[in-house]
């Protein structure tokens, strides 16, 4: 009897091990990177939105194109809003707006429409590698997908919305004829709370640039007669021209209220529009220009139910580059410096900011230097460019409570302190020192796995020659010898800087 509970018992002892061996295995596994699999999305609607045959879509899409006129633009477009009906309804509108993009160097295409099938609160972006069209693949931006993703704030990867959808689709396969070498970014989204939207808006600002184009994809008024359409379609159009959020929500909104015959909608992509005028303020304020109207009873001839169609592209200048920083934009990051330091010593936190100025989305090196009296009580800075309302608060701590050459600050002390910002613009090597400009030029001297940082106002305060500047650099701030500008194993590099303080 005995011999049997012992042998029940060794029996039950190795079964559990065995068990426990297999759940930490499983674990382990769990916990393994996943493999990465390059996932294609299929086109949904060739055949029926367009061609499915290659040759024939090309000749299609380059006929549309031939047709549109191109607009003498100061600027290049920032946001391009086209339609996406089937392209022998549509296609001439939307080509006029893809004529002004044809041969630009846009790169990242980020793509935003409104679902046409599912209901969702959040913004749903892409999980597939590449789209592909009967004209070939189109890589997605999965560098830019991974900065734009945030599950806290409803920006998430959801390949399911994207499945039957179109008006992304449709988009594509303009895009393949009039660009090359670029990637895209779709994301569609339902009905976004406000929240959303602004963050959404602020995700396109912070990571926009000279190479980057927002396309929103939606038809204008659906279903009212011919003559209705014209009316209200304008009336649309000038509510999005205005480039104000506000003004084109109340537009939309008197017009609807009108309950016209037949109007099923001002506009179908109204959320996506939302989204892009929050993201127009956010950047200053673009030009809009109306490139092209028409609406299917100009394709069709069915003049009973028609559906609008335009082409509107906002142009300008990026306001957000460093050398146009206003006085509203020094105003804000001073502020935003200053209250990190007040928070991180009143609540032993740090207060997130949503800057008002569109240069404070911009991305750029940074650096922040504290005085005390006149004298100098820290000063660091980073030349990773991040979103400069982000890379201010992170800098400001540093120059506080990280800089070895001083104690860390202390809350009695922050009355005294004056703060001074520096916006750096991209560093450039130079391969004679005698070119660098005192004053002008903030200098990094790098080489023996060893590297200094000058800003140009050290130049100024001290007074030194050229040599003087540069033997200090790579004594004092390199550990190199004195003369290391002169090494040629030694790489200088120049910047400017915006530099603004308090009073």
């Amino acid at each position: 009897m005995a011999k049997s509970i012992l042998t029940l018992l060794i029996i039950v002892v190795f079964t559990l091990i065995i068990s426990f061996c297999f759940i930490i295995l499983k674990e382990k596994d769990e916990k393994k990177p996943m493999e990465k699999k390059l996932i294609t999305r299929k086109p949904a609607v060739a055949g029926s939105f367009y061609p499915k045959e290659k040759g024939v879509l090309s000749k299609k899409i380059d006929y549309f194109l031939t047709k549109a006129k191109k607009i003498d633009l100061p600027y290049n477009l920032r946001i391009l809003i086209v339609p996406h009906a089937g392209i022998d309804y549509s296609g001439q509108t939307a080509a006029f707006g893809f004529k002004q993009i044809q041969e630009k160097n846009y790169k990242k295409i980020i793509l935003l429409g409104a679902s046409h099938h599912f209901y969702f609160d959040y913004a749903a972006i892409s999980s597939s590698s590449v789209w592909e069209t009967p004209l070939g693949k189109v890589p997605i931006d999965e560098d830019l997908r991974q900065k734009f993703f945030n599950k806290t704030q409803k920006i998430i990867i959801d390949e399911n919305p994207h499945l039957l959808e179109h008006d992304l689709e449709v988009e594509v396969v303009f895009l393949q004829r009039v660009l090359k070498d670029f990637r895209i970014l779709p994301i569609l989204i339902s009905h976004p709370s406000e929240e959303l939207v602004k963050n959404l808006a602020k995700k396109i600002a912070e990571n926009f640039d000279e190479t980057t184009l927002l396309i929103v994809s939606t038809d204008l008024s659906h279903y009212p007669s011919y003559q209705i359409a014209n009316q209200v379609d304008k009336a649309t159009i000038s509510a999005i021209l205005t480039g104000k959020r506000k003004e084109f929500e109340e537009k939309i909104k008197a017009i609807e209220e009108k309950n016209l015959p037949g109007l099923d909608t001002a506009l179908c992509g109204y959320e996506a529009i939302k989204i892009v005028l929050a993201f127009n303020e956010l950047m200053g304020g673009f030009t809009a220009k109306l490139l092209f109207y028409q609406n299917s009873g100009d394709t069709s001839g069915n003049l009973a139910a028609v559906v609008g169609y335009a082409s509107i592209g906002f142009y300008g200048e990026l306001k957000h580059n460093w050398l146009s920083f206003d006085d509203n934009a020094k105003k804000e990051a001073l502020f935003i410096a200053r209250k990190t330091l007040v928070d991180y010593f009143e609540k032993n936190k740090i207060t997130p900011f949503l800057p008002q100025s569109p240069h404070l989305f911009q991305k750029a090196g940074t650096f922040v230097t504290l005085r005390k009296n006149g004298n100098l009580r820290g000063c660091i800075g980073e030349f990773e460019p991040k979103p400069l309302y982000v890379q201010l608060q992170e800098v400001v701590l540093k120059s506080a409570f990280a800089d070895p050459r001083f104690y860390p600050l202390t809350k009695e002390e922050l009355s005294e302190i004056k703060i001074e910002i520096s916006i750096l613009s991209s560093p450039k090597k130079i391969t004679d020192w005698k070119k660098i400009k005192l004053g002008q030029h903030g200098v990094i001297v790098e080489g023996y796995e060893k590297k200094g940082v000058f800003l140009p106002q050290v130049a100024q305060e001290t007074g030194w020659s050229l040599e003087e500047f540069l033997s200090h650099l790579c004594a004092e701030k390199a550990g190199l010898s004195p003369d290391c500008y002169r090494d040629p194993n030694v790489s200088l590099f120049v910047f400017e800087v915006i530099s603004f303080a308090e009073k």
